[in-house]
């Protein structure tokens, strides 16, 4: 499973994070684990279609030393101050943002190629959010280069660079996140023991497969967990009655509340 002095810091965050107008955050947390503890502004931006002409769209630029290279200068400059250095959302300049920037070194293990340059390059006005479009700022390979670096804050292939603060993302504090909403869950009524088991034996599953197939042809995230429980059949990885299963308790945990 699966952010300067503070000259620099108020330039950034006003360069950076805060072109958009800034409303008190109505929740607490940073959105973890497949959605668990997003805030409701960050569940509609993950469930939103692609749009032309960035649907499909399709990484162009390897994920290389000097992708990642060019990608941790770009990101410390334009994205840590509301990011934070290790993508979890928690930049000195997130504080009061609604809708919180997202903990991108998680979501971008999750999400697909076109989305994340879409997201990139439109910015937040689509979801009201503060963040810039960057097209008007930064070259497609830039783009790109800020895509790689941010996957691979996520997936462990670069340390964050310390430059602004913010903490660094740990699959073991989602595992623990998610451990007990499984356990709110199955005290509530809404899953059983064995269904928790299942749900967690896929996810790790599903969670794996989305961070090594980001080319995925389909954007938004239901659609995504749609095709990639299909892909997982259809391999052998899963039988149809645990992604049937999946399914199942993923609405359920959904429609409680529990996870969005």
């Amino acid at each position: 499973m699966r952010t300067l002095l503070f000259i620099v810091i108020a330039v950034m965050a006003l360069a950076g994070c805060s072109q958009g107008a800034e409303t008190a955050r109505t929740d607490s947390g940073s959105g973890m684990g497949m959605g668990m503890g997003m805030s409701s502004g960050m569940m509609e931006r993950h469930h939103t279609k692609v749009p032309a002409p960035y649907s499909e769209m399709n990484n162009s630029v390897l994920p290389e030393n000097i992708s990642l290279e060019r990608g941790g200068v770009l990101y410390t400059t334009h994205c840590a101050s509301c990011h934070g250095d290790g993508g979890m959302g928690d930049g000195p300049a997130s504080t009061g943002l609604d809708p919180a920037p997202s903990p991108i070194a998680h979501t971008s293990q999750m999400m697909s190629d076109d989305y994340l340059f879409w997201r990139l390059s439109e910015g937040g006005v689509t979801f009201n959010s503060a963040m810039p479009a960057w097209k008007e700022i930064l070259d497609e390979t830039s783009r790109w280069d800020l895509v790689n670096y941010m996957r691979a804050l996520g997936s462990g292939d670069v340390k964050p660079r310390q430059g602004i603060g913010g903490s660094s993302y740990d699959p073991g504090v989602v595992e623990a996140q998610q451990t007990e909403m499984l356990k709110t869950a199955i005290e509530q009524g809404i899953i059983s023991d064995t269904e928790a088991e299942i749900f967690q034996v896929v996810h790790t599953i599903l969670d794996n497969f989305l961070a090594t197939n980001p080319d995925l042809s389909v954007s938004s995230m239901p659609e995504r967990q749609v095709a990639a429980l299909a892909e997982l059949v259809k391999t052998g990885k899963i039988t149809q009655q645990q992604a049937n299963e999946f399914q199942s308790i993923h609405d359920r945990l959904t429609e409680s509340g529990l996870m969005q």
